[in-house]
Order: structure tokens, then C-alpha cells, then sequence
């Protein structure tokens, strides 16, 4: 068997996919602003999950300033399809719209404003893939209703599962017979934080 190859985190920061300039000025923001964001290999990651399952129809829970939202929104153009995104914060709210606008992605996104856990009940689309990035204490009260939302056989991510405060969301999915669940810790090179943990579940 070969040998792993010698200093894997300065090797796997090299394989780093391109960012243009939009996109490495909202890395800089947030690393000044200590805004935490997905990073550009995470990114990737939702690109790659969300078209290979042809999402038209995706839901965001938490858009922060649009960074993780522009690859969504990549995918889902691919299909003609709509992205609904979920902000607490209005000032981040405004900032995704006017990035997502200088993307040339806006048409394919609907950021709205409030709180997701209010916001989730009202909803009554479904769709193909969830994203969830909020508070990670709500992670298990946000999973029935992505149960309810998301259609058979389609994708779940969560974010940020290595916080303490995702305890109960990652032993409930684990447990449910309607999910299917893989939960990945490792190292995600400018991912808030590097090390961290990704729930990626697919609704039985």
C-alpha cells in the first residue's frame, strides 16, 4: 500500500478550488470580520452534492453574506431552478442580495429575512436539497421540519457538527430510521474552523 502522501494539510490546501475575485474579497471580509463561512472547499463540496442530485429546489438555512449561497445558487442555475435562503440578520441579508447581485446570481436566489425556526412551519414547497448553517442548538428542532420539506431520496447538509451544541441534532438523525447519515470529521482547509464536522443525510 502507498504511503499517504507527506504533509497532507499543506499538500490538500493546494487542491483548493479557483475563486474569483468576488469571492476571495467575502474570504477576506470574513476572516477581518471574523464572519464564520463555509470556505471555498466546502463550497465546492454543496456545488458538487446539490448538481449530482439536479437540485431545482434548494433551501439555505442561514445566509451570513452569501458566500455558501453563491455555490448553491451555481448549482441550482444549471437546472433553472431557485434557491430559498433564511437570514436572521437583515444587514447580512442586504449584503447577500447586493453579492449575490454582483454575482449575476440573484434571479436564482430569494434571501428572506427573519428567523429560520418561524420561518420553516410556514413553508410548504419541498425540495431537493437543505443546507442548514444556523445556530447549531437548532439543528434538532430545524430537522423535522426538513424531514417534512425535503423529498425521498434528496440531500440534507449541516454544517459545523463538530460543535458540542449539535450533540442532540447529530444523535436524533443518527438514530431516525428516516435519514440515512453520514457524519465526516476532518480537515477543511479555510472552513470556519478548519477542523469540523459535516452531516451529509439522505431523507429514506
Amino acid at each position: 500500500m502507498s504511503e499517504i502522501v507527506a504533509h497532507p494539510e499543506d499538500y490538500f490546501k493546494q487542491l483548493l478550488p479557483p475563486r474569483d475575485d468576488l469571492m476571495r474579497q467575502l474570504e477576506a471580509q470574513a476572516e477581518h470580520e471574523d464572519i464564520p463561512i463555509i470556505g471555498p472547499l466546502v463550497g465546492q463540496l454543496l456545488y458538487v452534492l446539490a448538481v449530482a442530485v439536479q437540485a431545482r429546489r434548494i433551501l439555505e438555512l442561514g445566509t451570513a453574506t452569501g458566500y455558501s449561497t453563491i455555490f448553491l445558487a451555481q448549482a441550482c442555475r444549471r437546472f433553472d431552478g431557485q434557491v430559498i435562503s433564511l437570514e436572521l440578520d437583515s444587514d447580512m441579508a442586504a449584503q447577500a442580495r447586493s453579492n449575490l447581485q454582483q454575482a449575476g446570481l440573484r434571479q436564482w436566489v430569494n434571501v428572506r429575512e427573519g428567523d429560520a425556526l418561524e420561518i420553516l412551519p410556514q413553508l410548504q414547497t419541498s425540495f431537493d436539497f437543505i443546507f442548514m448553517d444556523i445556530e447549531k442548538a437548532d439543528y434538532a428542532k430545524a430537522l423535522p421540519h426538513c424531514g417534512r420539506l425535503l423529498k425521498t431520496g434528496r440531500m440534507l447538509v449541516a454544517d459545523n457538527t463538530g460543535f458540542a451544541d449539535a450533540d442532540r441534532f447529530n444523535r436524533k438523525i443518527h438514530a431516525d430510521s428516516d435519514w440515512s447519515s453520514a457524519h465526516l470529521y476532518g480537515f477543511w482547509p479555510q472552513h470556519s474552523p478548519n477542523y469540523d464536522g459535516l452531516c451529509i443525510a439522505v431523507k429514506s
